[in-house]
């Protein structure tokens, strides 16, 4: 199956946009149930970044995942995001995203 990125796209109901993003970023999980990818990424990336952000979206549809500017909500457990580096595997709303992706 092709991966297509150029005009938006559903899976599963989800709208994907790639976009240029910050450096180091592959994707954004939007809790507007959306899905941004960087679009300087191969075909295969982008498929990757996809399959983990989906796990986002729906750990935020089961209400396990929120954010704000200034905080990550994971199960009810505040973490600001001042005091992490977003995307780390040891995060547990990532470590379920890598486990699953």
């Amino acid at each position: 199956m092709a991966f297509k990125m150029d005009s938006p796209i559903c899976t599963c109901n989800t709208p994907i946009y790639e976009r240029n993003l910050e450096p180091g970023v592959m994707g954004e999980a939007n809790n507007n149930g959306t899905i941004l990818v960087n679009k300087n990424l191969s075909p295969l990336e982008k498929q990757k970044v996809v399959d983990h952000e989906m796990v986002h979206i729906d750990q935020m549809e089961r209400g396990d995942l929120d954010y704000d500017n200034n905080n990550v909500y994971w199960k009810g457990k505040k973490y600001p995001r001042s005091t992490m580096v977003e995307g780390e595997k040891n995060l547990p709303w990532e470590k379920e995203a890598y486990e699953n992706s």
